[in-house]
């Protein structure tokens, strides 16, 4: 009898044990089956795991959606977008890393013959290439009636593309194209099936004049009139390198400005970092404490110049639609402000050249000018060099010429008169200078507010013999300084505590008498 239940039992737990492994396998076969009629994310169950929104961001405006198919929803117009951007990024990727992992997702059978026939001759080749796109105009075709062919016109795609050869780079160039793509929906997803070059019919944008600020003879004028900078670069005492985080107060920078303004100053400098200000996603709190300062500088009557991407040190072509959607956001919102003097592309972005390489910080530079000129016609557009060797640079892209200077005042002005001979008649203006009163152990206790004060003497008297434009460093002492601006050692940081004209105790140092002519 025991041994009859003890069979029944293991029966029962072998029946349960099958009708449980069926529905498990039913279970999955539907998943799966699930998965390939409704398009399902592809980054959950495929490899690629691409987050477009986090890392590809063109430009894209659609011209025309008129076609001789059927009506387009606008899901399956954004489904199509999506899909075709993803291709180019993944394309990229493919001849980045000359593998192609990813590309079946995108592109039909036989759409990739040509993409892996490329990656295998870079490979032998020892090819690589780095390539993005700015820029695209697409334009509806055709949409089938059964919603699976759609055919688009692309046009004044901007490319930028960098080709090295053992890891060397022997050719870089931005051009403008235009393509036609046919796309086919496969298993709920648009890939490319066909896709050819053809002649770009779509005349590139044009920019307006500036209305508010423009050079003419050689000088910035502000309505029409010629405007010398005589101004300061300005972080509030108590909230350096932290002017719109959680401290921001704007009665105290109010009573900035008025100091700035009562000092005879005409103009200030301040900093948007590209982390802080939410990368490719603009925070709107941030923007609206920037439209505060803003404002309340034209209410003062000071112009601005407003330095972008600081502590922005990347510069990966892949990455550059993102910083392009940050300066979009960014200048865009404020692009009719008045009080905006010019936008500073980069605070000293030759120091980047030795790690991030010339030839790329350069053409990141470029590309961003010519967005921003875009976003923001009526603003001037400068950079913000180290040097006055370094801003020999693209001299023909800036409305101004902006320098830096920290050598030996006896060195000046034959700097200065060099950098004229090569600045292509722009203003030019000295961002930056100052001297450290820092007197302590780590410079042998050789300074003093009095040195400064001689110092800041002597360079007022060379702007106001010749009207140059000025712009110094800076307002007040700080008692800390973050080691991200002057690293951690302490004969860099001390040193920086104290270029001001305003000690930390909200007193006036000697130099304060030569803070403009």
């Amino acid at each position: 009898m025991q041994n009859k239940l003890n069979r029944n039992i293991y029966r029962g737990i072998l029946l349960l044990s099958f009708i449980g492994l069926n529905i498990l396998l039913l279970y999955g076969a539907t998943s799966v089956l699930a998965f390939l009629k409704t398009g399902a994310d592809r980054s959950t169950m495929l490899h690629t795991e691409i987050k477009s929104e986090d890392v590809y961001l063109p430009k894209v405006l659609w011209t025309s959606l008129e076609n001789p198919g059927r009506e387009i929803s606008d899901q399956e117009l954004n489904s199509i977008e999506d899909n075709y951007l993803k291709s180019w990024y993944i394309k990229n990727i493919a001849y980045k890393t000359n593998n192609p992992y990813g590309i079946e997702d995108f592109y039909t059978d036989s759409a990739r013959v040509h993409i892996f026939e490329t990656i295998k001759l870079h490979k032998k080749q020892k090819i690589t290439v780095e390539a993005t796109t700015i820029n695209h105009q697409p334009k509806l075709e055709f949409y089938s009636e059964d919603g699976k062919l759609a055919v688009i016109t692309d046009e004044n795609v901007i490319e930028y593309k960098k080709i090295f050869k053992d890891n060397q780079l022997v050719f870089s160039d931005t051009d403008t194209s235009a393509y036609k793509i046919v796309l086919l929906l496969e298993d709920g997803f648009w890939r490319i099936r066909h896709q050819v070059k053809i002649e770009n019919t779509i005349k590139k944008d044009t920019v307006k004049s500036n209305l508010f600020f423009e050079v003419k003879n050689n000088k910035i004028q502000v309505e029409g009139k010629p405007f010398t900078i005589k101004g300061i670069n300005y972080y509030p005492k108590d909230t350096p390198w932290n002017m719109f985080g959680e401290k921001f107060d704007i009665k105290i920078i109010e009573a900035d400005f008025q100091l700035i303004k009562n000092a005879h100053l005409n103009s200030i400098r301040i900093f948007l970092q590209y982390e802080d200000f939410g990368k490719a996603h603009a925070i709107s709190e941030k923007l609206e404490k920037l439209k505060q300062v803003l404002d309340l500088a034209e209410k003062t009557n000071l112009k601005v110049i407003v330095t972008l991407f600081d502590f922005y040190g990347d510069y990966s072509v892949l990455n550059w639609t993102l910083t392009h959607r940050h300066a979009e956001q960014i200048v865009s919102t404020f692009k009719n402000h008045k009080a905006i003097l010019a936008w500073d592309i980069k605070n000293e972005p030759d120091l980047d050249f030795d790690n991030r390489g010339k030839e790329t910080v350069m053409a990141w530079l470029v590309q961003m000018i010519n967005e921003i000129k875009k976003f923001a016609p009526n603003h001037l557009v400068t950079i913000g060099w180290s040097s006055p060797e370094a801003a020999q640079n693209l001299v023909n892209n800036v409305d101004f010429v902006s320098y830096h200077y920290y050598k030996d005042i006896d060195f000046f002005e034959n700097d200065l008169a060099i950098l004229k001979t090569h600045s292509a008649n722009k203003p030019l203006v000295l961002q930056e200078f100052g001297l450290s009163s820092y007197s302590g152990i780590w410079n042998a206790f050789s300074g003093s507010e009095t040195n400064q004060a001689n110092y800041h003497k002597k360079m007022q008297a060379i702007f106001k013999k010749d009207s140059l434009a000025f712009m110094s460093w800076g307002l007040y002492d700080f008692t800390e300084i973050p080691n991200s601006v002057a690293g951690r050692l302490p004969w860099r940081k001390n040193k920086q505590k104290y270029f001001g004209f305003i000690d930390e105790n909200n007193t006036n140092k000697p130099s304060f008498l030569y803070i403009s002519y």
